[in-house]
């Protein structure tokens, strides 16, 4: 891949491995039904990208979830638990593969996130790897819900390109959604559309020229 300067990360499923089919089934015994519509990785309910545009908060979430599922007395520790199955973890190898990363490029992090799930991979990354965030690892890190935008929406891509003064022609997006990537193709950033696992990663990016 030629001229590339700049690399824009994505995180579930790039970096840290997620199972959407976890929490569909943890849903479902919460309760919710016609789970595909409700919560899927091409597609979802309003309630999910309010919350990862910090629109709502996860009081507000929680409440959502109740409704959902027709269960007024669900417990917040229940409906955390359900939302949260879905992280899985990741691997010290990619943290290193990262820091390499950040040697020849400038890096970026970009990720629909939320509240309770940043706050449980903030404590994973400190009682696993004893990693504080992610400040070392990239430039700068971006999380939807403190940015107030997400994927695969134009604008916040092109807010990440305007603070960093990134020219997109020399800037490369990876995700695992190819909804994202369609996205990101409209601003005319570079992509690569993440099929495997995460670590793999390393094998994706050596594949493609990014690293020898």
């Amino acid at each position: 891949m030629q001229n590339i300067k700049n690399i824009i990360f994505d995180y579930g499923n790039v970096i840290f491995d997620i199972d959407f089919r976890i929490t569909q089934a943890a849903f479902e015994k919460l309760g919710i039904t016609d789970i595909d519509n409700f919560f899927a990785h091409k597609g979802h309910n309003q309630l999910f990208d309010d919350f990862e545009t910090g629109t709502i908060s996860p009081a507000e979430f929680r409440e959502g979830i109740r409704q959902a599922a027709n269960k007024p007395d669900l417990t917040d520790a229940q409906i955390d638990d359900a939302w949260n199955s879905l992280l899985i973890g990741t691997i010290q190898e990619n943290h290193e593969l990262l820091l390499k990363v950040k040697d020849k490029y400038r890096t970026f992090l970009l990720s629909n996130n939320n509240e309770i799930h940043y706050n449980w991979i903030i404590n994973y990354l400190k009682t696993t790897f004893e990693i504080n965030n992610y400040d070392d690892y990239f430039e700068k890190a971006y999380f939807s819900q403190q940015m107030k935008l997400r994927k695969p929406n134009t604008n916040i891509f092109e807010q990440v390109l305007k603070e960093n003064n990134l020219d997109p022609a020399e800037t490369l997006f990876i995700d695992d959604s190819p909804q994202h990537i369609e996205g990101a193709k409209k601003v005319g950033l570079n992509t690569l559309l993440m099929t495997e696992k995460p670590a793999k990663l390393e094998a994706l990016l050596k594949a493609n020229g990014i690293l020898d």
